[in-house]
């Protein structure tokens, strides 16, 4: 069964961290783009971060450089996003999705692109 399970989601005080895991189970990442996408109450799902798992080639959203940073271990069958330096903005519900690479990193995550398995979702709330 194709699965990506999701932790790490919480609360945060600004200027704080808090570091995302998504496990891949079902199938191999190999040659996939992985990533992060978030919604915020009343706002369009916007791509994060995602990493290409045949160059490790990656794409930040400009909201998150320098801030966020995603990382595979291959062992594991999993990705993860650290994400510093949080600021209120930042509170979203944070979905991990997967798919098949079908273009560039950055077209497949900018524009939510062929992206086939979604995780239910993590809620981070960034907040005093």
């Amino acid at each position: 069964q194709v699965q990506l399970v999701e932790s790490g989601g919480g609360l945060a005080q600004p200027g704080g961290s808090l570091r995302l895991s998504c496990a891949a189970s079902g199938f191999s990442l190999d040659y996939y783009v992985i990533g992060w996408f978030r919604q915020a109450p009343g706002k369009e799902r916007e791509g994060v971060s995602c990493i290409s798992t045949n160059d490790g080639s990656t794409y930040y959203a400009d909201s998150v450089k320098a801030r966020f940073t995603i990382s595979r271990d291959n062992a594991k069958n999993t990705v993860y996003l650290q994400m510093n330096s949080l600021k209120p903005e930042d509170t979203a519900v944070y979905y991990c999705a997967a798919g098949r690479i079908r273009a560039s990193v950055q077209y497949m995550c900018q524009f939510d692109y062929g992206m086939e398995y979604w995780a239910k979702g993590t809620l981070v709330t960034v907040s005093s």
